[in-house]
């Protein structure tokens, strides 16, 4: 193993360590709020430690609370995760101040500043007009960002992004993107295939 990787592998144990008393704290909130919640207000905390400390931290603590996080995940400032069922692959880069819900972020993704990622389109109902929005069920779907995908800065994802895909910045993705898409505006529309000349369609 080369000296830069070492150093980043006791770097990583470190920062195992120091999260400790943080996960004590998490783990006992579990039982009264719900792992959705307490990973919402966790990860808000975490979310505010600046630098490379802060993104070491936030990456061991999600490797104990969501489904899976790799080792090798790079989370910015600011970003915080709500649904404990999250999935987060290796080499993946989240920018500053985004939102993660139920989401699968899958290997060499890159995601911007301030981008949104929900869980699904349907997370609120709204069909009943007698009861308040915030009082009807909704459905959670976990959303796939696929492999090596680059989603920019502002944009809204509800829906699947294929692989290799590109999401526009401020785009809204409310129907799934295909594989190596380029897609953008809001709606998301689809304007090139990469590695194709022609326009879809």
């Amino acid at each position: 193993m080369k000296p830069r990787e070492l150093l980043k592998a006791g770097a990583r144990g470190v920062a195992n360590l120091l999260i400790a008393p943080i996960l004590v704290v998490h783990w006992l909130k579990v039982p009264i709020l719900g792992k959705d919640r307490a990973l919402e207000g966790s990860t808000e905390f975490l979310s505010m430690l600046p630098g490379v400390l802060g993104q070491y931290l936030r990456r061991a603590f999600l490797g104990w609370t969501i489904e899976y996080c790799d080792p090798l995940v790079v989370i910015g400032f600011g970003t915080i995760l709500s649904k404990a069922g999250a999935r987060i692959e290796a080499n993946v880069y989240i920018g500053d101040h985004c939102h993660l819900g139920l989401v699968h972020v899958e290997r060499d993704v890159l995601i911007a500043s301030g981008v949104h990622v929900t869980s699904g389109a349907r997370m609120h109902g709204i069909d009943d007009l007698t009861i308040p929005i915030n009082e009807q069920t909704g459905v959670n779907t976990k959303v796939t960002i696929g492999q090596g995908a680059w989603i920019g800065s502002l944009a809204v994802v509800m829906a699947d992004v294929g692989r290799d895909a590109v999401v526009g910045a401020g785009a809204v993705v409310t129907k799934p993107v295909p594989e190596r898409a380029v897609a953008v505006g809001v709606p998301a529309r689809v304007v090139r295939v990469r590695g194709e000349d022609k326009l879809p369609g």
